[in-house]
Parts: structure tokens; sequence; C-alpha cells
């Protein structure tokens, strides 16, 4: 059964007997927090981490936590015994195929369906390529202001299964979900599900843009005609064509609410998605106005960190597709110097030469993937590269004057030269610091 508490009661079965192997791959926020779900269950967790080191204190909460933690390549005798195998998000299920085959095939699920099945209350849960963080955080706001109890998390950081563990009761529960989480996921029915778009993305990770797109897509695939189905225009046909069973509500930027500090249409788009999905929980337009009023931009997502001699100097880390890139373009009229590079993950780059054109004065590469963005922009604009952030960054503040923004927007992961996006926006920040203090950007 579900472990107990006053206020939680179990949904459905427990996904395995007590006593019995449950394996967990993947020993970050997630895999953690699902390994701990499992043995209140009463299971004997055996957790995996494949990357190196987890660090000293996963160690130490592993040790007291009693998980038999493993480390290194995965092996099929990681697996032998297993009723139950829980993978982490950005683990491709694919990979562990040959690993559970020799260990007879346990189930597979991923961390949030293992949650869901310990949990109680109405979930308002949000997926698609970009703007995911920002909708979810609006969402909530929306919900707060109208009185509302929310826990908000997922793939914005606070997993579910921590909120399953908690004994606490909300009267909402507002999920981010991934591509990968959703992959992993078969009893989410939302009472509210929003898609806000669809671009290439993860293709690193997916065996095709068809796998990406059914995966977003899936979001809607166990609601029933009272439940409310968000998309924008342009996927409610293909929404439609696949059969789902939502009231379904179509959203753009309609310009309902004043927009306060955020920047750009697509933020506005989001507000509009964020508006008709929490209003399916009671929210009327006035609790949602004063929400997006008092709502402070997210940290990486066309965060100004500073300025310089009249030059803004604006983070948004968190875009690592060309979707992304695209709107923070579109979100600015004064002109551009753009910071771009990184690890790749796909896209059509040439599709925004003319934005490109338009918009921006110079672009400064840095990292990796330098020949892509090189091959789709040479003779767009004036283009440079650099192995690094700071030399970059000092080519572009020689050339920024008075009234235009430098902006990193880099298209792109961050792992050829961070450990994540928030690493790279908070270089960024540092630097910026560092430069109005008067020291050398390096």
């Amino acid at each position: 059964m579900c472990p107990q508490s006053t206020n939680h009661h179990p949904l459905g079965e427990a996904p395995l007997a007590p006593g019995a192997t449950a394996v967990v791959v993947g020993a970050g926020l997630s895999g953690f927090a699902a390994a701990r779900l499992l043995a209140a269950w009463g299971a004997r967790v055996r957790l995996l981490e494949r990357n190196g080191d987890p660090g000293q204190e996963v160690l130490e909460r592993a040790g007291k936590a009693g998980f038999e933690l493993l480390l290194g390549e995965h092996t099929p005798e990681q697996f032998r015994g297993a009723s139950l195998v829980v993978v982490s998000p950005g683990v491709p299920p694919a990979t562990l195929a040959p690993l559970r085959a020799a260990a007879g095939n346990p189930p597979l699920i991923g961390e949030t369906e293992l949650a869901l099945r310990c949990v109680r209350g109405p979930v308002l849960a949000v997926t698609g390529t970009s703007g995911k963080t920002t909708t979810v955080s609006l969402a909530a706001a929306m919900l707060r202001a109208a009185g509302k109890k929310v826990f908000l998390g997922g793939n914005i950081g606070v997993p579910l299964s921590e909120y399953a563990l908690s004994g606490e009761t909300a009267d909402v529960l507002v999920l981010e979900l991934s591509s990968f989480q959703l992959q992993g996921m078969f009893s989410l029915r939302p009472a509210a599900a929003v898609l806000l778009n669809l671009a290439a993305n993860h293709l690193d990770h997916h065996a095709d843009m068809d796998e990406y797109r059914a995966a977003k897509f899936s979001i809607f695939a166990r609601q029933e005609q009272d439940d409310l189905a968000v998309v924008p225009e342009d996927l409610a046909e293909e929404y439609r064509r696949r059969g789902y069973k939502g009231r379904l509500k179509i959203f753009r930027a309609s310009g309902r609410f004043p927009m306060g500090r955020l920047i750009g249409a697509h933020n506005a788009a989001d507000a509009e998605a964020a508006y008709l999905a929490a209003a399916g929980f009671g929210v009327d337009e006035a609790d949602a106005a004063r929400a997006v009023a008092e709502f402070a931009p997210l940290a990486h997502r066309l965060e100004k960190v500073g300025e310089l001699d009249g030059v803004d100097y604006v983070n948004d880390s968190k875009s690592t597709t060309v979707d992304a890139l695209r709107a923070a373009l579109l979100s600015f009229d004064a002109p551009l110097l753009l910071l771009a590079g990184g690890h790749f993950k796909g896209g059509d780059l040439e599709s925004l030469r003319p934005l490109l054109s338009a918009k921006v004065k110079a672009v400064a590469l840095f990292g990796a993937s330098r020949e892509f963005f090189e091959k789709a922009w040479s003779g767009t604009v004036p283009l440079t590269w650099d192995p690094e952030l700071p030399a970059a960054l000092r080519r572009l503040r020689a050339a920024a004057r008075p009234g235009d923004v430098v902006l990193l927007s880099p298209a792109t992961a961050s792992y050829d030269l961070y450990g994540s996006y928030k690493e790279r926006g908070d270089h960024l920040r540092r630097l910026v610091a560092a430069a109005a203090a008067g020291e050398e950007i390096r």
C-alpha cells in the first residue's frame, strides 16, 4: 500500500509487494525522491548512478535510508530480481531495454508516475518545448491569488514523490512535465492539461521528432470529456486528429493582462494559457490579473542582470532551443548583440536568418557547436567564435553602444562548459557584476 499518513490515502494498488526489490536509475533529485518513496512502501531499493561520484551528501543519505547505492556503468546484474524499475528523467528508456530483458523485463515507470499512484487531488499539468516553468509558475500564482493551496513541482525542480512523502494536502497539484517524464507515465489524468508549443528539441534523446511529439501529446491521452485541454492555434488540428476527449480551449497572446515585468509576446501567450487552465479550478480574471501584475520574471529567462554604460545585459540561459531563441529575439526592439552556442540539440538555425538580419548587430559564439551556427548564419550577421563565455562577452561589450542589449540566449544545452543552464546564466551574472565593479571580464 501507499505510505500512510493522516492526510494521505492509497490510490489504487501499490506497484510492488513489501520486501520486493525496486531499481531506481539515476541518483539525482528525482531518483533519490523515488527511492525514498519506494522505501516508505517497504521495498528493497537499489539506487544506480552511472555518471561518476554523486557527492558525499547523497552517499550519506543513501546509507541512512538503507539504499543499496551502485555506481558506474549499468550491468544486467544490477537489475536481477527487480520487480520494478523507476527511471529518472533524462535517462532514455531504450538504453535500459537489454538490461531489463536480461532480468526478465520488470515493468519500467517514471518517478512522477510512481508518485501519482500515491497521491490524491486534481492535477493541472503543463508541457511544451519552451515556456513551461513560467506557465506553471503563473498558474500556481493565479490559484494562490484565488485562495487555493498549491503544490508546484515536477520538472520545475521539486519531485512529486517529495509531496507524496510530505503528508501535506494541496487543493491543486501543478506539474511541469517534460517529454522524458511523460514517456514513463501511464496513469496521468490531468483535470487541466496544457501543451504550449512544439519545436525540435531533445533529438539527442528521442528517436525522432515523431516520438518527441507523441510524448508531448500524451499529456492528453487519459483525459475524459469533463477534463480541460489547452493548446495553441497551430496545434489544435493535430489535437483533434489524435482523437483526444478533453474539452478543447485554444489560447493565443490576447492582451487580456497587463504584463508588468514580463517581456515578450510569448510570455503573454503563456499567461493566457495559465489563466485558461486555472479558470477550471475557480480562478477569475481579477485574481489572474493580480497574479500576473505581481509576477517577477524567473531567473535565466529574459532576466536583466545589469547595465553597463547604457547597455542592458540580459540572461536568457534557459533558451536551450532554436524556438526559444526566436522568442527572445522577438521580445526586443532595441539593437541586439547575441551570445550563443553550446551543446546543440537540433532545430532549424537557418530559419532565424531574417530575424538576425533585422534585429542583431553581431553574434559572439562560444563553446561547442560552432560548426552548426557558422554553417547556418555566416554571411547574415557579423559572427565570431571563442572557446568560452568571458572572451565572447568581452567582444560584445567592446562593440555595444548605449541603447543596445547584450543578450545571452544560446539556443543550446549547457553541457559543453557547464553543469546546467543555471550555471551558465550565473556565470554571465558574475561577469557583468565584475565589469560593473571595474574589474576585467575574464
